[in-house]
């Protein structure tokens, strides 16, 4: 199954309820993954641009859309962003597929 890393940050009344009621996110994101026959890899929280990050397995593209679709409209976020990772062998055949592609740039 494709694996996914997604970034996120909370929006500051979300880091304020979070403060009055700790809560451990890791089993809310579990759960929302394995809805789609998925499964969570990991679960960070972050100094920097993001406040978090997941690595998750789902099964196809449309799956982990429809987690993302879910956790987006929920409003608790003020980002997140889906980027589907490659395995090197996916990367390898891609690269010696790319060489049979006959690109031309712009203007050439």
């Amino acid at each position: 199954m494709p694996l996914y890393l997604s970034k996120f940050s909370y929006t500051p009344e979300t880091w304020a309820k979070l403060m009055h009621n700790p809560e451990d996110r890791r089993k809310a994101a579990q759960a929302y993954i394995e809805a789609v026959g998925g499964k969570l890899h990991g679960f960070w929280y972050a100094f920097g641009s993001h406040d978090g990050f997941n690595l998750w397995e789902a099964p196809n593209n449309v799956s982990m859309a429809a987690v993302a679709l879910a956790i987006s409209g929920g409003g608790a976020l003020s980002s997140f962003e889906t980027t589907v990772l490659l395995t090197v062998d996916e990367t390898l055949e891609a690269l010696r597929q790319a060489e049979q592609i006959k690109y031309r740039p712009p203007g050439a």
